[in-house]
C-alpha cells in the first residue's frame, strides 16, 4: 500500500531485484519467494538520494507475484460479509506500511474471522497506549506492563503484560530464554512463544519475531495515574536496534535528512484500521498539502487504497510524493474495519470516498513544490514526515457525536495545516473536495492567455477565504458545494483581479486583504446568510476552531438550528492565515460524505447495510402505512375480502372482478397496432455510416501503412457488449433483422438466424475463450478485414493490471484485456470501433484514439434537415430546454413532496445510506398508491401526486383498451439487493390487491434474462400474431404495449432500448452520489428516444381537464372515436410512431413521407385527444389556435414559433395514445417520456433554465478521470461534441486504474494513438447500432469496389468498312512474319470506339458505303461511353490509393523524409521541328540513377542507358523504356506498374507539365519525371508525345555514340520506346480454339497477363527493327466470342505502343494538337511506307477515370465582364480579324480544332454525308465532323497514298502546309464545282504568301469577308484561315 520508500533505493537496483523476484515467484509453486523489498530496504547503509531516480515500475509487477504477497489474494476490502475468512491476513499484509516491507515473512495466517488491525489484538481489542493510558489494568503477580513497538505504527506503543523473569535486569543480563505473556486487551493468557504472541497482537513482522527487538519500554504510571512510557528495556544489544536503524531505516526525527536534501520523501508511517464501533485511531503524521495533492505522482501508490470499484495495485513500488491524503478519505459508516478508500492516482483531487476515520491526521501547508515528478501534475507535490505532535494541535472528537447531534460533520480541507484527530474519529469525515481549488497551479503562458490571466498567483489566502465564505452563503438549502462550480468562481475572481491590475497598473498585492481586516470582513459576508454560515476565528491553531465547533455540535439541543457551514479561520501571526470548512448541514454533510464514494463502493455499502440488518429500524418504520395501520394485515384483509376473484386484466374498470381462470383465458380480440421487428436504416444513420467509412479511408490514405484496404476482399466482425443479457439479445435482434450477416457473405440465409450468436460477445468470464476463437480467425484470414465493435465502450474502463491487483469485481478490466491486448493492437487486418454515448472517459490526455478518428453523430440543429424525417430525436438537451416551455406538466419533474419526506427520514436515520432510505420510501409510495387506487381511497392524500398519477395511468390504461395494451414505467434502483426487495414487495402488494393480471412487475437485472409471467407472454404473442410457439420476450422492446413496471438495476444502465410504450422513468433514487457527467447523463439517457415530429411541431398546451369535465366535453366515447378517425393522418402502419432506437433500428416501417404536415385540427379535437387519447396533435396554424385557447382561458406556451426543440406540452392528466381499436392507427404518436428526478439531479439538469447553476456538462466527465488543473476555461453547453472532445483531451487525465493510464509517454508527443481505432459517439438511443451495421455493409461494398475497376467495353467501329485482306498468317503464329506482313495493306479506317464521332478516313470501300447510315448518329450530346466492372488481378496497374506490402518500397522511398533524395538534371537538345534548343528537366531519384549515364566530373546528365538489340531475352527485364504522359491525374493516374511488371526492374518515366511537377513529385516520389518546358503548360497531348519522341531520338544518337566507342555497332542499340496512357489497367492474352465437334460456335479464351509478359513477347518479335510501331488491340467483352481473326493486323494502334524512334525519325507528332494526334501520326507513318503492326492476341483494358487527362478547357472570355455568362458555343471560337468579338482565354490551336469539329456545315457543305466526294487534306488529319470523310494525302515524295483516280473532292483543307506542298501537287486533284477551301496559317502574312505560292486564286474564288482568326488576343498568337469556293 502506501510504501513511499522513495528515498531508499536506486531504480536500477530496484528493477533488478523486482525482476528476479517476479521470476522466482513464477517458478516456485508453493513457497513465497524471497521478498525483494527486504533485500532492498532493510540495508541500513543505503544512502539517501533523489526520488527522481525512482520510477514506479508497476507495469512489471506480475499478477502472480502480487497474489503471493497477499497470500490469498482477495483484496476486496468492502466485501459484503461482515466476517470474511480471509480478510484478516490480507489486511495485515496489505495495510502494512512504510516502516516495514509489505511482504510478511511467512507467518501463519490469522484464524478465520479475527481482527488484523494494527494496534489491536486478534480479538479486536485496542492495545495502544493512547487508548489505555487512563484504564486500570489488572495484571497477575510477577508480570510487568511493557510497551511493544509495531513496525506499522511507529508513533504508537502497544501495551502487553510479560512475565518479568523473561525480561533482563538493569544490566541487560539474566533474562530467561523464551517468553510468557498475556494480552491485556482480550485477557487471553499463557502465550508461551513470542512468535505466537506477536501474531496475536498483530505486529505483522517481516523478520523472525524476537522479544528483544520488539519489547521496547517499561510502562509506568505517573502521579496522576496516567500510564506512560518509562525507561527503555535494557536488552544487551539494544544499541543495534536504535530507532535510527530500525527496520525501516528511516530517520524519524525528520530533520537531519531534510536539511541535507530537500527532495526526500519521507515514508509515511500509517495503517488505518477501523474496528467495531470504536474506530479508535492511531496518531498519524500526515500533511495536508499531500492530502490536497491527491497523488502527485505517476507511480501507483495509494496510502490507503483498497476499494473495488477503483481497483488499484497496492503499491509495491516506490512512489515519489506519496499522497498523504489518502487516509483522509476513509469511511466510517461502513462495515467494521474495511472502510478504506484510496484516491485514484495522479488526480489533483482525490475521487470521492466516504468519511475518514482518520487516524490522527496532520496535514501541513507547503507552498513550493518539493518534488519534480515526471507527470503532468508537477505542481501537486508534497513532503511527508512523521513529526512530534505539538500540544493544542489535536482535536478530540467527542463520543457519540453522531448519536447526539444526528450529523456526521464533514471537514473540507482548506488552506493550511489540519490538526490531528483523536477519539471517536468515525463520526467525522475529512473531504478533499475543494482543496485543489486553493492550490493554484503554475500554468504555461499559453494557458494563462487562454484564461485571460497574467499570472496564476493572484489570490491571497485572505481572498480565498472570503471567496469561499461568499460561495457558501449563496448556496441554496438543497445544494452542496461543487468543486467545478467553485473553480469557476475562483477563476472569475482572478480574471477580475487581472483586469483591475491592467487598468490601474498596480500589483495584485495592493488589492489583498490585510490579516487584521480578515475576521470582520469574513463575518460581514457571513452575516447575510441567515445564520447558515458561521465564522470561527482563532489565534493559535485550527484545532481550537474545529474542537469548538464539534463540542457545540455535540452539546446542542435538538430544537436548536444548526448552521450549515462553519468556516474555521486561524489568524496566526507565525504561520499566516489557515482555514477549513466544517459542514454541519444535515443534508449537505450527508451528501458530501456519500458523494465521496464511487458507485461500486456505495453499492457495497448498501448491500453491507442490508446484510448486517442495519436497516431493520427503517424496515419496521415502513411496516405501517402512513395512516399507522399494519400494512401486511391490511393486505391480508383485502385478499380475504376479494376471495378467489381478481381484477379484470383489461378492457374494464379496476372495480370489475373476474375469476383467475377467466383472467388467464382473456386474450385480445384483435391485433393491436404494434409494429415490431421492422428494421430500417434512417438518413442520419446512413450519413454517419458514410462518415465512418470516409474516416477508414482516411486512415488507409494517411501513408503510415497502418491499413491497406486494397489487401482485403471480405469483412467480418464481432460486437463486444457489457454484461447485460438484454443488451446481448437486443444486439442479436438488430443483427438478425438488418440482414448484415447475409450481406457480408458471412452466413447463408438459412443459418444466419442461429449463427448470429457467435458475433455478439458479452464481457464476462467466458469472453476469454470466445475472444481467442475470434483472434484465431483474424490470424487465419489475412485477406479479411475484421471490425471489432466495442459497444458502450465507456462502461468498464478499469485497467487489467489494476483489477488483477485489487481483485475487484470479476468483470473489471476485461474490456482492457480484450481491446488493448497486444494481438488486437498489432493485427493489421483488425479495425477497432469503440461506440459510446458518453465517450468522455475515452477522451483524456492519454486517449488511445486520435481525435481525428472520432466520428460524431450529425448535429440536429436545422429544422430543414429534420424536415424529411418523420421522427426527431429527443435527447438530454431537449429535456433541459423543455423546462422553458412554462407548462403545467413538464417532461422533467422533481417530486418535491417526496424530497420533503426523504429529508425527514434522513434526519431520523443518520447512519444509513440515503439511497436505502429513498428506496424504502419509494416502495411505500408505490404500494400506497396501488392501495389508494383500488381499495383504500383514504391513502390518496398520503401518496405524492406524482406517484399517484403514474400508478393511476398504469392501472387504468389497460382497462380502457380492448387489447390490454398499456404503458411501461421504469424505476431505476442501482443496488441489486434493493431492486430485488422492491420487486418482491411491489409484487406482493399487487398480487394481494388482485392486480396480477393487470400489469407485470419485472426485475431488469443485467445479469439475468427477462422473466415474464406466462399469461403476459401469451398476451404478447397474441398481439404479435405470427410468433413461434416457443417465443419469449428477450428484450425490453419485445414488451411493446405491455402494462408493466420494470425495476432496472445494475451499476450503470447499459444502453438497452425501451419500447415506445415506456412512458415514465422514475429516477428518484439517483441523487448526489451521481456527481459525474457520465453517471448522471446515462441515467437520463434511458428516456431519450425519437418522437413524432408532430409531437414537437408547435407549443400548444393540452387542456388540463379532469375526468368528469372531459366526459361532459366528450359526450360519449364513440363520438370521440369518430372525430379522431376523420383526421387525415398517415395510415401507414402507425408509422408516425416508429422510434429509431439506439442501435438505430426503428420500431416501425417508414412513415408516409409525403404527409409532411398533419392538418390543423379543430379545438374540440384537441380537448378529446389530448385528454383521453393522449396525442399531441400538431397545429399548422398556431395563431388561430392561440385565440381559441385564450378564449377558453387556457395558458399558451411562451412562443408560437414551432422550433425543433419546442415540444408541445402535456398537462397532468394528459394521456398517451390510447390503443382503442379505431383510432389507434390514425393517432399514435411517439412522445417524449416523462422523467421524475431527485432534487439533486433536477437542479443539475434544469440549470440551463436558470442559467446561474452549473449544468451537468460542467461536472467531472467520468469517475475514472480527473481534471488536470483547477484553472481551466468553462465547458460551454453549446459546444458541439467535437469541441467537447478537444476540451476533455486538453483538460482531463486518466486516473491510475483507468485502462488508458499506461498510455503516456514522458512527453505528450510520445503518447501513442492506435492507428486502426475509431470512436463513434452520439447521444443515447440515437441509432448508433444501426449505423455501425450499415457501416459494415458499405465497408464491404467499398472493398469489393476497390477490387474492381471500371473499364471501357465498346465494340470496334467501322468493322464493316474493312476490306478482308487475302494475305493472313496462320492463327497459331506468335509473331508476325515480316515477309507476309509487309504485303498486307494498311487499314486506314479508325476502329477505336473512342473515335466514333470523328471524320472517317477515305478509302475506296468507304466510297461504296451508303451515306444514309451515318445520319442517325447526328447528336449534339456526346454519348456516355460503355463501361463494365472487372475484378483487378495481381497484374494490374494502380493509382496512389493502392498500398500493399510488396510495392510500398516502389511507391515511396522513406516515409520519414518528406521528399526523398532525387536530383534535378537539365537535358538540352536542338529540335529541327521547333527550330530552337529545347531544355527538358529530369528528376531522378537516387535509386534510379543506374539507368542514366553521368559525366565523370560534374555529375552532368549525359544520356539514358539503352540495351542492345542483340541482348539475350532476359526474363527479369524489358528492354524498352516506358514513357507515360500524364496530366491532372497525380492521384488517379495508373502510374504504379510494380505489379503489372511483376516486380522486375524497369525504366518508367512520367512525362508531366512543369506546373504539375510538384504534385506528381509528392505522390510519386520514387518515379523518374520528365518535366516539359514551361511553354508547354497549356499544350495538348501532341506536344508531350512530340517531345518524348524527339528526346528519345536524341538520346538514341547519344547512346549510339557512347556505345560506338565501346565497339558496338550503331544499329545494334535498341531503338524502341513504349508510350503508354496513364489509364491502361490490365492486359490480356487471347488464344483461339479451333472449331471442334462439341462446340459449334468458334470462340476463344483469354487470360490476364502482366505488362511484362506482353512487352517481352512483343520485344521478341523477329526482325523487330523493321517495324515502325507495334501495338495491341483494345479490349472489349465480345473479343472472345467473335470468330477467329488474323493474329496480326496492319492498322491504327494507340493507347499502348512500341515506337521505333529510329525508323520514324522523320515522322513527327504534331506538337500543336489536342485531338486525334495519334490518328494523324499513324497516317503519316503509314504514308512514309513504314510498318504498323497490331498484335491481336493481346488486348489492353483502359480504366474509366473521371478526372484529368485530355479533358477540354473551359473556354472563358479573357476579360470577364460579368460572372453569369452564357456558355460560349464552338462557333464563337473564331471571328473576323480586328473585329470587336469577345476574346477568349484558350490556346488558339484548341479553339481551331474545336471549331472545325462543329463547323462542318459552314466550311464544307458539299462534303456532308457524301463519302464519294471527300475533303482532301494534305499532310494532316483533322477532325472536321462525323459527316465528312477526309482523304489523307501525303505531299512527301515516294509516299504511299490512297488511290484517288476519278475522285472529285468536295473540299480542300490546307493546314500549316510546308514547302513540300506546291502548286503542281494541287493541280493533280479534281474538285467539284462549288467545292470549298480552307487554308490555315500561323499569321496573316504567311496566309497571303501561301495563297500566292500555291497559285490558289487561279481556281478558287476568295472574298474579303472570308478571312477569319481564332478568337484569341494578339498576345496569344491566333491562327488565321481563309475560305473560298472552287470556280
Amino acid at each position: 500500500m502506501g510504501n513511499s520508500y522513495a528515498g531508499q533505493l536506486k531504480s536500477a537496483r530496484f528493477e533488478e531485484a523486482l525482476h528476479n523476484s517476479i521470476e522466482a515467484s513464477l517458478r516456485c509453486s508453493s513457497v513465497v519467494p524471497r521478498p525483494i523489498f527486504s533485500q532492498l530496504y532493510l540495508d541500513p547503509d543505503q544512502p539517501p538520494f533523489l526520488p527522481e531516480d525512482v520510477k514506479p515500475k508497476v507495469e512489471e509487477l506480475d499478477k502472480e507475484l502480487v497474489h503471493r504477497y497477499s497470500q490469498n489474494g482477495n483484496l476486496d476490502f468492502s466485501t459484503n460479509q461482515t466476517v470474511n475468512e480471509m480478510e484478516d491476513e490480507e489486511e495485515d499484509e496489505d495495510m502494512s506500511d512504510s516502516s516495514s516491507p509489505p511482504i510478511p515473512y511467512s507467518q501463519k495466517p490469522a484464524p478465520e474471522g479475527s481482527c488484523t488491525t494494527d494496534g489491536f489484538c486478534q480479538a479486536g481489542k485496542d492495545l495502544r497506549l493512547v487508548s489505555l493510558c487512563m484504564e486500570q489494568i489488572d495484571i497477575p503477580a510477577g508480570f510487568l506492563l511493557v510497551g511493544a513497538k509495531s513496525p506499522n505504527l511507529p508513533e504508537h506503543i502497544l501495551v502487553c503484560a510479560v512475565d518479568k523473569r523473561f525480561l533482563p535486569d538493569d544490566h541487560g543480563k539474566n533474562a530467561l530464554l523464551g517468553f510468557s505473556g498475556n494480552c491485556i486487551g482480550c485477557g487471553e493468557r499463557g502465550f508461551r512463544y513470542f512468535t505466537e504472541f506477536s501474531n496475536h497482537i498483530n505486529l505483522k513482522l517481516t523478520t523472525q519475531p524476537k522479544k528483544q527487538k520488539h519489547l521496547k519500554y517499561y510502562l509506568v504510571r505517573s502521579s496522576q495515574g496516567v500510564l506512560s512510557k518509562g525507561p527503555l528495556i535494557c536488552w544487551k544489544d539494544s544499541s543495534v536496534f536504535s530507532p535510527a536503524k530500525s527496520s525501516s531505516a528511516v530517520n524519524l526525527s525528520g530533520t537531519q535528512d531534510s536539511s541535507r536534501n530537500k527532495n526526500i520523501v519521507k515514508p509515511l508511517a500509517l495503517s488505518v484500521q477501523l474496528v467495531g464501533k470504536a474506530f479508535a485511531a492511531a496518531p498519524l503524521s500526515l500533511r495536508a498539502t499531500d492530502v490536497a495533492n491527491g497523488n502527485a505522482n505517476g507511480g501507483r501508490n495509494n496510502v490507503l487504497s483498497s476499494t473495488v470499484s477503483r481497483p488499484m495495485p497496492h503499491s509495491t513500488s516506490p512512489s515519489p510524493g506519496c499522497a498523504a491524503g489518502d487516509q483522509a478519505s476513509m469511511s466510517s459508516s461502513g462495515p467494521p474495519k474495511k472502510r478504506h478508500r484510496g484516491w485514484s492516482p495522479g488526480s489533483p483531487v482525490p475521487p470521492p470516498g466516504l468519511a475518514v476515520p482518520v487516524p490522527t491526521i496532520r496535514p501541513s501547508a507547503r507552498t513550493e513544490p518539493l518534488l519534480s515528478v515526471p507527470v503532468p501534475q508537477s505542481m501537486l507535490t508534497g513532503i511527508l514526515q512523521p513529526q512530534p505532535i505539538p500540544a493544542g494541535e489535536t482535536v478530540i472528537v467527542p463520543e457519540n457525536l453522531l448519536n447526539n447531534s444526528g450529523v456526521r460533520p464533514v471537514i473540507l480541507i482548506g488552506y493550511g495545516t489540519l490538526p490531528y484527530f483523536y477519539g471517536n474519529v468515525g463520526d467525522i469525515v475529512v473531504s478533499p473536495l475543494l482543496v485543489n481549488c486553493y492550490k493554484i497551479p503554475q500554468l504555461e503562458n499559453k494557458d494563462l492567455d487562454l484564461l485571460g490571466l497574467t499570472s496564476s498567483q493572484l489570490l491571497s489566502v485572505e481572498n480565498m477565504i472570503l471567496l469561499t465564505i461568499q460561495y457558501l452563503v449563496q448556496l441554496g438549502p438543497d445544494q452542496i458545494p461543487l468543486r467545478e462550480e467553485f473553480e469557476q468562481i475562483m477563476l472569475k475572481a482572478m480574471q477580475e483581479f487581472t483586469l483591475r491590475e491592467r487598468s490601474l497598473q498596480i500589483s495584485a498585492q495592493c488589492i489583498s486583504v490585510s490579516p487584521g481586516q480578515l475576521p470582520w470582513l469574513a463575518r460581514l459576508i457571513a452575516s447575510v446568510s441567515r445564520d447558515l454560515v458561521h465564522v470561527v476565528v482563532t489565534q493559535n491553531s485550527l484545532a481550537e476552531g474545529i474542537s469548538e465547533t464539534l463540542r457545540s455540535l455535540n452539546e446542542m439541543k435538538h430544537q436548536q438550528k444548526l448552521p450549515d457551514y462553519v468556516v474555521a479561520i486561524c489568524a496566526s501571526k507565525i504561520r499566516g492565515n489557515e482555514f477549513c470548512v466544517v459542514v454541519l448541514g444535515q443534508y449537505q454533510s450527508r451528501a458530501l460524505a456519500e458523494s465521496m464514494l464511487t458507485t461500486s463502493e456505495f453499492l457495497k455499502e448498501i448491500s453491507y447495510e442490508l446484510i448486517t440488518g442495519k436497516v431493520s429500524f427503517l424496515a419496521s418504520h415502513f411496516k405501517n402505512t402512513s395512516l399507522g395501520d399494519d400494512l401486511d394485515k391490511l393486505l391480508e384483509k383485502m385478499l380475504q375480502q376479494r376471495g378467489e376473484s381478481v381484477i379484470i386484466p383489461f378492457n374494464g374498470d379496476v372495480s370489475e372482478c373476474v375469476s383467475s381462470q377467466e383472467a388467464i383465458a382473456m386474450v385480445s380480440t384483435q391485433e393491436p397496432d404494434l409494429d415490431v421487428d421492422t428494421f430500417q436504416i434512417y438518413q442520419p444513420q446512413l450519413t454517419v455510416a458514410r462518415k465512418l467509412l470516409s474516416q477508414v479511408c482516411a486512415i488507409a490514405d494517411s501513408g503510415n501503412q497502418s491499413l491497406d484496404l486494397g489487401h482485403f476482399s471480405k469483412v467480418d466482425f464481432i460486437v463486444i457488449v457489457p454484461r447485460s443479457e438484454v443488451l446481448v439479445q437486443q444486439t442479436l435482434q438488430r443483427i438478425r433483422q438488418s440482414g448484415v450477416l447475409v450481406d457480408l457473405g458471412l452466413e447463408d440465409n438459412g443459418t444466419a438466424y442461429q449463427k448470429a450468436e457467435k458475433y455478439v460477445v458479452r464481457l464476462d468470464n467466458e469472453i476469454q475463450t470466445k475472444f481467442e476463437v475470434f483472434m484465431r480467425r483474424v490470424k487465419q484470414n489475412p485477406y479479411t478485414l475484421f471490425v471489432l465493435v466495442h459497444d458502450n465502450a465507456h462502461v468498464d474502463l478499469t485497467s487489467a493490471i489494476s483489477s488483477s491487483l485489487s481483485h475487484g469485481e470479476p468483470s473489471h478490466g476485461l474490456a482492457d484485456r480484450v481491446i488493448n491486448c497486444r494481438e488486437v493492437l498489432e493485427a493489421f487486418n483488425l479495425l477497432v470501433l469503440q461506440v459510446s454515448s458518453f465517450p468522455y472517459a475515452l477522451q483524456t490526455q492519454q486517449s488511445r484514439i486520435s481525435s481525428s478518428n472520432e466520428v460524431h453523430w450529425i448535429q440536429f440543429d436545422t429544422v430543414d434537415d429534420a424536415a424529411s424525417e418523420d421522427k426527431l430525436y429527443f435527447g438530454l438537451n431537449e429535456y433541459s430546454k423543455s423546462l422553458q416551455w412554462g407548462v403545467t406538466s413538464p417532461l422533467l419533474r422533481c417530486d418535491e413532496t417526496f424530497e420533503k419526506m426523504v429529508n425527514t427520514l434522513l434526519e431520523r436515520y443518520p447512519r444509513l445510506h440515503s439511497m436505502v432510505i429513498r428506496c424504502y420510501l419509494l416502495i411505500q409510495q408505490y404500494s400506497q398508491a396501488l392501495m389508494a387506487l383500488t381499495t383504500m381511497a383514504s391513502l390518496r392524500d398520503h401518496s405524492t401526486p406524482e406517484t399517484l398519477s403514474i400508478m393511476d395511468d398504469l392501472i387504468t390504461s389497460p382497462g380502457k383498451d380492448k387489447n390490454g395494451c398499456g404503458h411501461m414505467l421504469v424505476i431505476r434502483v442501482p443496488s441489486v439487493q434493493l431492486a430485488m426487495l422492491a420487486k418482491e414487495r411491489l409484487q406482493e402488494v399487487r398480487d394481494k390487491l388482485g392486480l396480477q393480471y393487470r400489469f407485470e412487475i419485472l426485475l431488469g437485472n443485467p445479469a439475468a434474462e427477462l422473466t415474464v409471467a406466462k399469461h403476459f407472454v401469451t398476451r404478447l404473442k397474441a398481439w404479435r400474431g405470427n410468433e413461434q410457439d416457443d417465443w419469449i420476450p428477450r428484450t425490453y422492446q419485445d414488451l411493446e404495449g405491455l402494462p408493466c413496471i420494470v425495476i432496472l438495476t445494475g451499476k450503470d444502465p447499459l444502453g438497452e432500448t425501451f419500447p415506445r410504450s415506456l412512458k415514465y422513468c422514475d429516477l428518484r433514487l439517483i441523487d448526489s452520489s451521481y456527481l459525474t457527467r457520465t453517471a448522471l447523463e446515462q441515467e437520463v439517457g434511458l428516456a431519450c428516444c425519437y418522437v413524432s415530429k408532430d409531437a414537437i411541431r408547435g407549443p400548444i398546451v393540452a387542456l388540463d381537464l379532469s375526468e368528469k369535465e372531459h366526459e361532459k366535453a366528450n359526450g360519449s366515447e364513440n363520438e370521440s372515436d369518430e372525430l379522431l378517425i376523420d383526421l387525415d393522418r398517415p395510415q401507414s402502419n402507425s408509422s408516425a410512431v416508429t422510434g429509431t432506437s439506439d442501435n438505430g433500428v426503428s420500431s416501425s416501417s417508414a412513415a408516409d413521407k409525403s404527409q409532411k404536415q398533419a392538418p390543423s385540427l379543430n379545438f374540440q379535437t384537441v380537448a378529446h385527444s389530448s385528454v383521453d387519447e393522449g396525442t399531441y396533435p400538431s397545429f399548422t396554424d398556431g395563431e388561430t389556435l392561440k385565440q381559441e385557447c385564450d378564449s377558453l382561458g387556457n395558458q399558451m406556451a411562451s412562443s408560437t414559433t414551432s422550433k425543433l426543440s419546442s415540444l408541445s406540452s402535456v398537462s397532468q392528466t394528459f394521456r398517451w395514445p390510447a390503443h382503442s381499436a379505431k383510432d389507434s392507427k390514425a393517432l399514435r404518436a411517439a412522445l417524449p417520456r416523462i422523467i421524475i428526478l431527485s432534487k439533486a439531479a433536477y437542479c443539475l439538469l434544469s440549470s440551463q433554465k436558470s442559467g446561474n447553476l452549473p449544468s451537468s456538462s460542467s461536472l467531472l466527465p467520468h469517475a475514472d478521470v480527473s481534471w488536470l488543473s483547477s484553472l481551466r476555461p468553462l465547458l460551454h453547453k453549446d459546444m458541439n461534441s467535437e469541441e467537447q472532445s478537444l476540451y476533455y483531451r486538453q483538460w482531463t487525465t486518466a486516473r491510475q486504474h483507468h485502462a488508458d493510464f499506461s498510455n503516456q509517454g514522458e512527453t505528450s508527443g510520445s503518447r501513442s494513438f492506435h492507428p486502426r481505432r475509431l470512436l463513434l459517439t452520439g447521444p443515447p438511443q440515437v441509432g448508433k447500432t444501426g449505423s455501425y451495421l450499415q457501416f459494415l455493409r458499405i465497408l464491404f461494398r467499398m472493398l469489393i469496389r476497390l477490387l474492381e475497376v471500371d473499364v471501357y467495353d465498346e465494340e470496334e467501329i467501322n468493322a464493316n468498312h474493312t476490306e478482308n485482306s487475302e494475305i493472313t498468317q496462320s492463327s497459331n503464329d506468335h509473331w508476325p512474319d515480316i515477309e507476309i506482313f509487309s504485303k498486307m495493306s494498311f487499314d486506314l479506317n479508325v476502329h477505336d470506339p473512342k473515335y466514333r464521332t470523328i471524320s472517317p478516313v477515305y478509302t475506296e470501300q468507304l466510297s461504296r458505303v451508303k451515306q444514309e447510315t451515318s445520319k442517325e448518329t447526328k447528336s449534339e450530346e456526346p454519348k456516355k461511353r460503355e463501361t463494365v466492372s472487372m475484378m483487378l488481378t495481381k497484374y494490374a496497374a494502380y493509382n496512389t490509393f493502392h498500398h500493399c506490402e510488396q510495392c510500398h518500397q516502389y511507391m515511396d522511398i522513406n516515409p520519414a523524409a518528406q521528399i526523398p533524395d532525387s536530383t534535378l538534371h537539365a537535358f538540352t537538345f536542338s529540335s529541327s521541328m521547333l527550330g530552337e534548343e529545347v531544355q527538358l528537366h529530369f528528376i531522378i531519384p537516387k535509386s534510379k540513377e543506374n539507368h542514366f549515364v553521368f559525366s565523370k566530373q560534374g555529375k552532368h546528365l549525359e544520356s539514358m542507358r539503352l540495351p542492345l538489340v542483340s541482348d539475350k531475352q532476359n526474363l527479369n527485364a524489358v528492354k524498352s523504356p516506358i514513357f507515360t504522359p500524364s496530366s491532372g491525374r497525380h492521384e488517379h493516374g495508373l502510374l504504379n506498374l510494380y505489379h503489372a511488371m511483376e516486380g522486375i526492374s524497369h525504366l518508367h518515366l512520367l512525362v508531366v507539365k512543369e506546373y504539375e511537377m510538384p504534385l506528381y513529385r509528392k505522390y510519386w516520389p520514387n518515379h523518374i519525371m520528365l518535366v516539359l518546358p514551361g511553354m508547354f503548360n497549356n499544350a495538348g497531348v501532341g506536344a508531350a508525345r512530340f517531345l518524348i519522341k524527339e528526346l528519345s531520338y536524341h538520346n538514341l544518337e547519344l547512346e549510339r555514340n557512347r556505345l560506338e566507342e565501346l565497339g558496338v555497332k550503331r544499329q545494334c542499340v535498341w531503338p524502341f520506346i513504349v508510350v503508354m496512357d496513364d489509364s491502361c489497367v490490365l492486359w490480356n492474352m487471347h488464344s483461339v480454339h479451333e472449331q471442334s465437334s462439341q462446340s459449334l460456335e468458334p470462340g476463344g479464351s483469354s487470360k490476364n497477363v502482366s505488362l511484362k509478359n506482353v512487352l517481352q513477347h512483343i520485344e521478341a518479335t523477329p526482325k523487330i527493327v523493321h517495324y515502325a510501331i507495334l501495338g495491341v488491340q483494345k479490349w472489349n467483352s465480345k473479343l472472345n466470342a467473335r470468330k477467329a481473326k488474323a493474329p496480326f493486323s496492319r492498322c491504327h494502334v494507340r493507347d499502348f505502343i512500341l515506337l521505333n524512334i529510329d525508323l520514324t525519325q522523320n515522322v513527327q507528332y504534331d506538337l500543336n494538337r489536342y485531338f486525334c494526334e495519334d490518328v494523324d501520326f499513324n497516317l503519316r507513318t503509314n504514308s512514309s511506307g513504314l510498318l504498323i503492326c497490331r498484335f491481336n492476341n493481346f488486348s489492353v483494358m483502359k480504366k474509366h477515370i473521371q478526372v484529368g487527362g485530355q479533358k477540354d478547357f473551359v473556354v472563358k472570355p479573357k476579360i470577364m465582364v460579368s460572372d453569369s455568362l452564357a456558355p460560349i458555343m464552338p462557333l464563337q471560337y473564331v471571328c473576323a480579324p480586328d473585329s470587336e468579338h469577345t476574346l477568349l482565354a484558350a490556346p488558339s490551336q484548341f479553339l481551331l480544332e474545336k471549331f472545325l469539329q462543329h463547323a462542318t456545315y459552314k466550311l464544307f457543305p458539299k462534303a456532308i454525308h457524301n463519302f464519294k466526294n471527300p475533303v482532301l487534306a494534305i499532310d494532316c488529319y483533322l477532325n472536321i465532323g462525323l459527316e465528312v470523310a477526309i482523304c489523307y494525302i501525303s505531299s512527301r515524295p515516294h509516299s504511299v497514298n490512297v488511290n484517288c483516280e476519278g475522285v472529285y473532292f468536295s473540299g480542300l483543307l490546307l493546314y500549316l502546309c510546308d514547302s513540300f506542298v506546291g502548286a503542281d501537287l494541287l493541280k493533280r486533284f479534281r474538285f467539284l464545282k462549288g467545292a470549298t477551301l480552307c487554308v490555315i496559317c500561323q499569321d496573316r502574312s504567311s496566309l497571303r504568301q501561301t495563297i500566292v505560292r500555291l497559285e490558289l486564286e487561279d481556281e478558287w474564288q476568295f472574298r474579303l469577308r472570308d478571312e477569319f482568326q481564332t478568337a484569341n488576343s494578339s498576345d496569344d498568337k491566333p491562327l488565321y484561315f481563309l475560305t473560298g469556293r472552287h470556280i
